[in-house]
């Protein structure tokens, strides 16, 4: 029996720390399901006029805005599924208190991205956003051909010349000027801890299995 005690010591904590892996992405895809959905009624919530003071932790908040573009605009690569490439269309916006923020209008395709858009009056209903897109791999925007890879809302503003403040159109009531917006949604939100617990139990099946094959060839050894 002692030939046997270490490989099936190997193997019985090997499938147990595999199994709490799995365990624990269980318990974190509940904590992502439960974000999720309090993210989600966040962005139907009723919307209020948009706050003096605004930060990051407003994400999400819905809000009314009306006034006028300026015909400033940042041209964000992107793409939707039915109309394939194109740019999301982010414009400076004069409220009709005076502000200047951000307003993402949405979505035109590649062939549209040089339509003229000046200065339009917009009555909007959208979400407060600060988008995570930005990585170390993420390219510096094109300035000269007005192209950028993420929606960095410091770096927009500084460009624009506006508060850093993002509003996402929802609906927008006036001339749209052929931009289809593109409301917040949580489909965005990464949510993969299922898969990874599956791995994980997988995992713990395979080591198991190699567990009891492990000691059958040890039980076949003749001494």
């Amino acid at each position: 029996m002692r030939r046997y005690l270490f490989p099936l010591l190997i193997g019985v904590l090997g499938s147990a720390i595999l199994i709490s892996l799995g365990l624990w992405q269980l318990k974190r895809l509940d904590w992502k399901e439960g974000l999720i959905a309090q993210i989600q009624q966040r962005i139907e919530a009723r919307p209020v006029p948009l706050p003096q003071a605004v930060d990051p932790s407003m994400k999400y908040l819905p809000v009314l805005v009306s006034g006028q573009t300026t015909g400033q605009e940042i041209n964000m690569l992107s793409g939707m599924r039915d109309a394939g490439g194109g740019y999301q269309v982010i414009s400076a916006f004069v409220t009709d208190d005076g502000r200047r923020i951000m307003l993402d209008r949405g979505f035109v395709d590649q062939d549209h991205k040089h339509d003229p858009r000046p200065p339009v009056r917009l009555e909007v209903a959208g979400n407060l956003h600060w988008p995570d897109e930005k990585g170390s791999a993420t390219p510096a925007p094109n300035l000269a051909e007005n192209v950028w890879f993420a929606r960095d809302v410091p770096a927009m503003a500084a460009q624009l010349g506006t508060e850093p403040v993002l509003v996402v159109a929802a609906e927008l009531r006036g001339d749209t000027q052929g931009v289809q917006p593109i409301p917040v949604a949580v489909e965005g939100i990464p949510n993969n801890h299922l898969s990874y617990a599956v791995q994980w139990f997988l995992i713990a099946a395979v080591w198991a299995g190699m567990t009891v094959a492990l000691i059958w060839r040890i039980r076949q050894r003749k001494f």
